[in-house]
């Protein structure tokens, strides 16, 4: 029985995988919105079709054939823009999942951060920022955006301040009585903990 079920399978014509595109195969402008606006114009054709997200944004530039030499970074916060498209050799990441570095050619990657130190590495000078929590998204042409809530360079903090901050939170943590009064002095004690390190590290 063994043997004619085998045979059977044998007989069967095996069917090739589809291959799947990569990322990096895809268009770099999606034709989505010509085919709506098509589709507009033939149910409604004296108004014009609406805007789009896509009608908003530039299309993706092409991935390079090989790795380039520099990552292009975007450093932006709610309020301000840190870096604009500026080429650096490396950045540094705090990742919830751990310190992560990223260089050219490095593969497309949506990242958490964590409070931590962002470092911006550009030849021999580094420049180091404490960041609160954000995100990084990594682009396969060698372009990261980094996202984050709050963001300071290093070199404007006060280690005393941060230290005496510390010793509040942690005073505040052994008194506390509630759930809430525990959470935010922990909250408190995590992000003072990471900016001593930081500091004094």
């Amino acid at each position: 029985m063994l043997r004619r079920a085998s045979m059977l399978l044998a007989r069967r014509p095996i069917l090739a995988a589809r291959a799947r595109p990569f990322s990096t195969d895809l268009p770099a402008a999606s034709s989505a919105d010509a085919t709506f606006a098509e589709a507009w114009t033939k149910v409604i054709p004296n108004m014009d079709p609406p805007k789009t997200p896509l009608s908003f944004m530039q299309p993706r530039p092409p991935t390079p054939s090989s790795i380039p030499s520099k990552l292009t970074v975007n450093f932006v916060l709610p309020y301000a823009s840190e870096l604009a498209t500026k080429e650096v050799d490396m950045v540094i990441v705090p990742a919830t999942t751990g310190q992560m570095g990223v260089l050219p050619g490095h593969v497309a990657t949506i990242a958490e951060l964590k409070p931590g130190v962002l470092s911006v590495h550009e030849g021999s000078e580094v420049t180091k920022y404490f960041v609160s929590s954000g995100f990084v998204f990594i682009h396969a042409n060698s372009f990261a955006d980094i996202i984050a809530v709050e963001a300071v360079p290093l070199d404007r903090l006060d280690v005393n301040i941060v230290q005496k901050g510390l010793a509040e939170f942690t005073s505040k943590l052994s008194s506390a009585t509630t759930d809430l009064e525990k959470a935010e002095a922990q909250i408190g004690i995590d992000v003072h903990s990471v900016l001593n390190s930081a500091l004094t590290g």
